[in-house]
C-alpha cells in the first residue's frame, strides 16, 4: 500500500505538496507539533461557535468535516487500495472523529468553550492514567475530578445536556487517541487521515442537513466553514497524526496538558467568555493533574 500511495502522490502537484508537507512536519519536534495543533484547534473552535446561529452545531460540524476531507483528499490523493484491516482502522478513526466533533459542538452551544474542553479533556487524561498503572496516578485522577466538580460550582449551574455532551466527547477523544495511533501504524503520509476524515463527514452530514437544510450552502457559512476546517481539522489533525507516529499514545495524551487552558483563553479572547476565579482554578486542577500524569507516565 505504501508504494501505491507514493506513486499516486507523485503524479499530482497537490499530491507532491502533501508529500513535502509530510516531510516538513517530520522535521518538527513532536511536542511542538502537538502544541501548535492545539492552539489552531481551539481558536478554530471559537470561530466555529460563532457560526452556530447560522447553521447550528451539527451543520457547522458537517461543513467543517466535509471541507476538511475535500482539502485532505486533494492534497494527499490517497490510493483506494487498502487491505481489510487497514480499512477498518481508517473507518474506526473516522467514526470516533465524527462523534468527537459532533458531541463537543453540541456542548459548545450550551456551555462556555473553556468549560466544555476541560470536561472533554478527561478523555486523554484517562488514557494517560490507565496507561501508566502507577498508584500515584490515583491522585491525579482525583485532582482532575475535583477540577470538573469545581467547574459546576457556578451561579445557576451548568446546562446538564451540555455537560453530558462534553463527557461523551471525552469518551470519543480517548478513542481518537487510540485509533489515531493505530492509523499512524497502518498508513503512511496523510492518505489514511484524508479517508478517515471523509468517513467522518459522511456520518455527520445527514444530521447537518436535517438541522440546517440549505443554510449549509450559504457563501458566509462555506467561507467561514473553510477557515474552521483548516484551523480545526486539517492543520491540527495532520500535526497530531505525525506526532502520534513518533511518540506513544499515552505520552501524546499527556503532552496536551495545556489544552483546557488554551481553550479557556480562546473563549475569552475570541468569544469574550470569561470564567470565574473558581473555574480558572478548576482548569488549573485539570492541567496540573495532566502534568503529574505526564511525569509519572514518563518514568513508567
Amino acid at each position: 500500500m505504501e508504494h501505491t500511495e507514493e506513486r499516486t502522490v507523485s503524479r499530482h502537484p497537490l499530491g507532491r505538496f502533501g508529500r513535502l508537507s509530510g516531510r516538513a512536519f517530520g522535521a518538527v519536534p513532536p511536542p511542538m507539533l502537538v502544541v501548535t495543533g492545539m492552539i489552531s484547534l481551539q481558536v478554530g473552535a471559537a470561530f466555529a461557535k460563532q457560526l452556530f446561529a447560522l447553521a447550528g452545531p451539527f451543520g457547522v460540524s458537517a461543513v467543517r468535516l466535509t471541507l476538511a476531507a475535500l482539502v485532505l483528499l486533494l492534497v494527499w490523493r490517497p490510493s483506494p487500495r487498502m487491505d481489510r484491516r487497514t480499512f477498518l482502522v481508517v473507518a474506526g478513526y473516522g467514526a470516533v472523529l465524527a462523534g468527537m466533533n459532533a458531541s463537543i459542538y453540541q456542548a459548545f452551544e450550551r456551555i462556555p468553550l473553556g468549560v466544555a474542553v476541560t470536561i472533554e479533556f478527561l478523555g486523554p487524561l484517562s488514557v494517560a492514567v490507565f496507561g501508566s498503572r502507577r498508584k500515584l496516578d490515583v491522585v491525579w485522577a482525583v485532582l482532575a475530578a475535583l477540577g470538573v466538580l469545581l467547574l459546576s460550582r457556578v451561579e445557576g449551574g451548568l446546562d446538564p445536556v451540555g455537560v453530558g455532551c462534553a463527557l461523551l466527547a471525552a469518551a470519543f477523544w480517548g478513542g481518537y487517541i487510540i485509533m489515531g495511533a493505530k492509523l499512524g501504524d497502518r498508513t503512511t503520509g496523510g492518505g489514511g487521515l484524508a479517508v478517515g476524515m471523509a468517513v467522518g463527514a459522511v456520518l455527520v452530514l445527514p444530521f447537518g442537513v436535517l438541522e440546517s437544510n440549505t443554510a449549509l450552502l450559504s457563501p458566509e457559512v462555506l467561507a467561514m466553514g473553510l477557515v474552521v476546517a483548516l484551523m480545526s481539522s486539517v492543520v491540527p489533525y495532520s500535526m497530531e497524526l505525525e506526532a502520534l507516529r513518533r511518540i506513544p499514545a499515552r505520552v501524546f495524551g499527556v503532552l496536551m496538558s495545556l489544552e483546557p487552558a488554551v481553550a479557556a483563553l480562546a473563549g475569552l479572547i475570541v468569544l469574550r467568555e470569561g470564567l470565574s476565579a473558581l473555574q480558572w482554578l478548576a482548569v488549573g486542577c485539570v492541567v496540573v493533574a495532566s502534568v503529574g500524569a505526564t511525569r509519572s507516565g514518563q518514568r513508567g
